[in-house]
């Protein structure tokens, strides 16, 4: 079956079965890697991707449902040769850890970002809470995504 689908502004067409899930179509079909497995399970948030505008867990998006979707992964932020603010700020407060969950987190991150650009602790939670992380206990996640906020407000949003 052919789909086709907007991925980090470039227009996709591809031939997919119809049980491909999304996830399995970015990995493997376009070789952006960023996005990971976790659970398979839409628990863990490892796979978070934005979809329409709205986070998603890719394990559990068909890619025939994502026919006509605009998607961002991780790799369509920031720049060429440039860090988004997010990504920039994960990095710098030291939240990034084993790294496996961080591009769903800072994927979620940036749709609450997107949404509340003043993020209260409990904002953040909430915002963050479908992703799963094992190592950082969560303060520096926090701590980074009201840092890249503050970059953001002050300026630093190419690319966002």
């Amino acid at each position: 079956m052919k789909i086709s689908l907007t991925v980090n502004g470039e227009k996709r067409e591809l031939d997919v079965k119809p049980e491909t899930r999304l996830l399995d179509l970015i990995r493997d079909d376009l070789g952006l890697t960023g996005t990971k497995e976790g659970c398979g399970k839409g628990e863990c948030g490892a796979c978070t991707v934005i979809m329409n505008n709205k986070v998603v867990a890719s394990c559990l998006v068909l890619a025939p449902q994502a026919d006509g979707a605009d998607i961002k992964t991780i790799e369509g932020l920031g720049g060429k040769n440039k860090l988004h603010p997010l990504q920039q700020s994960f990095i710098e407060k030291g939240a990034v850890q084993c790294g496996f969950c961080i591009p769903g987190m800072i994927m979620s991150s940036k749709k609450l970002l997107d949404e509340n650009i003043n993020p209260t602790d409990e904002d953040i939670k909430r915002g963050l809470s479908g992703n799963i992380c094992r190592c950082t206990g969560y303060v520096k996640i926090i701590d980074a995504v009201k840092d890249a906020a503050h970059k953001i407000k002050s300026g630093g949003e190419e690319n966002v």
